[in-house]
């Protein structure tokens, strides 16, 4: 799979949300695009990487 463009190695059957915790990301803080599409943060839990798949997560930061 690749994440951000880059390659990356996961285990089977790793959802989403077990990527972000990986990643030390906050989902509440996040947007994922799984295959160029973006997903809800109700389907991060079940959504399940493969091999192929393209991810991109982007971090929403605050500031002033």
């Amino acid at each position: 799979m690749r994440l951000n463009g880059e390659p990356r190695e996961l285990p089977p059957g790793t959802s989403v949300q077990s990527l972000l915790e990986e990643l030390g990301c906050d989902p509440n803080r996040v947007a994922v695009e799984w295959n160029r599409r973006i997903l809800r943060r109700t389907e991060f839990r079940n959504a399940l990487v493969s091999e192929g798949d393209e991810l991109e997560v982007v971090t929403f930061v605050g500031g002033g």
